[in-house]
């Protein structure tokens, strides 16, 4: 496989990330979003890393960056995606104009 192959997947993942945040209404929805966004990054990093230079690692150590902010990223949006259930009983980013309850 050539790394074309890797970058037209890497942009459809991400072109489908891009759908799902701009056509969602559910925050869950809109998370799982990012996270196929982050991962498209991911895919090229690696693609990029493996064509590039197979001694340095500097494309795998960044996706593993990738991950770790990524996995901060959910905890902190799962804390507030429950809180926002918890005071409205809905996750409709639409019906959430202000944080303030």
């Amino acid at each position: 496989m050539s790394l074309l192959h890797f970058q037209v997947l890497s942009a459809a993942l991400f072109s489908i990330g891009v759908y799902g945040v701009l056509a969602r209404r559910s925050a869950v929805l809109i998370l799982l979003s990012i996270e196929l966004m982050l991962n498209a990054v991911n895919v090229n990093l690696i693609a990029f890393a493996a064509y590039a230079d197979t001694v340095r690692i500097t494309g795998q150590v960044i996706a593993i960056f990738v991950i770790t902010v990524a996995a901060a990223e959910v905890g902190l949006a799962m804390a507030i995606i429950l809180r926002l259930f918890r005071h409205r009983a809905s996750v409709d980013v639409d019906g959430v104009d202000i944080m303030k309850w």
